[in-house]
């Protein structure tokens, strides 16, 4: 294994988790949501105070190898990793597409195993270029085949800007990916997919910080389900935040958690989810390396596997959660 001395502060203390036996090996799995990146010569946040300095093919095929889980394929996430140094503002994402398509094409070689790492990739678009936008995304689309939409923040009016650029999306059959802690935001992007039902939107990581006020984050995340073109990815409530450390993060415990332990703090939060999105419109998402401050990749999966046990999914279902869904809106 290759993992500089950048990693191994975190690498450390994911060796002192109790090892855990992997539930249901065989079940084929897509994570629709990880990132890959250098940050060693990054200053600006978030990215300075991730842990995971270096998290490149090698260090992300590992983690897939050691999980004994069954990923078949993965899909890269908007991270800003690897822009162009150089060039017109709005067309620097391109880089980032250029490098997970790199990625992709290392994977296709077989050298790092069977799962076909960045079989998906979303970027960055600025929507409020308006239609000019299309330019953007047709730079981003020849930058690979794989590539298959953006993730950006949206304005709070939704203004005309806004809405020509996420226009062009539907157009082109492009996905929109949205993330944001504050999922009071939740309402605001329901209009948006009302508006526009030919977009297919993702939003991540549970919609936000599940903690601060359960009973609201559950209402503002019914309201994104009624719209039926909105998809919901399962996983990110393990992240930092800012200041804001879950009791579980690696700053936090002397040992990593337990798949167990996970749902103990966290199985409600989930179940909601899917009871209001079903199955098929879910995604259970690893988010790392993010995530990997709180968790190893194979215990996280087993806590997801447990939550699907424990809802008493059926074969179908399960199917569906865990991979069919993101086949379905990543087209991989």
């Amino acid at each position: 294994m290759s993992t500089s001395l950048d990693n191994r502060y975190l690498e450390d203390w994911l060796t002192m988790e109790e090892p855990e036996d992997v539930l249901d090996p065989e079940l084929p799995i897509v994570d629709p949501h990880h990132h890959l990146w250098d940050l060693r010569r990054i200053t600006s946040q978030p990215h300075r105070d991730f842990l995971q300095k270096v998290y490149l093919t090698e260090e992300f095929t590992n983690e897939i190898l050691r999980s004994g889980h069954k990923i078949t394929h993965t899909v890269f996430a908007q991270c800003a990793a690897f822009y162009r140094k150089e060039g017109p503002e709005e067309l620097k994402a391109v880089g980032e597409v250029e490098f997970a398509n790199g990625v992709a094409a290392m994977s296709a070689s077989g050298l790092y195993g069977d799962t076909k790492i960045c079989a998906g990739i979303f970027s960055y678009a600025d929507l409020g270029l308006g239609k000019q936008v299309k330019r953007v995304l047709e730079s981003l689309q020849k930058a690979s085949p794989n590539f298959r939409g953006i993730r950006s923040p949206f304005p709070s009016d939704l203004n005309s800007e806004f809405l020509g650029g996420f226009e062009i999306l539907g157009e082109m059959g492009l996905t929109y990916d949205n993330y944001a802690p504050d999922y009071t935001r939740l309402p605001k992007l329901a209009e948006l997919a009302g508006m526009h039902p030919e977009v297919t939107i993702i939003v991540n990581h549970l919609g936000g910080r599940v903690d601060s006020n359960e009973n609201e984050w559950k209402k503002c995340l019914e309201k994104a389900s009624k719209q039926k073109n909105v998809y919901l990815k399962l996983g990110g409530a393990q992240q930092r935040l800012n200041d804001w450390e879950p009791t579980f993060h690696r700053n936090q415990r002397p040992q990593p958690i337990s798949s167990d332990d996970l749902c103990e703090r966290l199985g409600k939060y989930y179940v909601k989810a899917i009871e209001l999105f079903g199955p098929e419109r879910c995604m259970f998402e690893s988010n790392f390396p993010v995530d990997k401050e709180c968790v190893s990749y194979r215990t996280l999966w087993n806590f997801f596997k447990k939550i699907a046990n424990n809802l008493k999914l059926s074969e179908t279902e399960k199917d569906q959660i865990f991979s069919g869904t993101a086949n379905s809106v990543y087209r991989l």
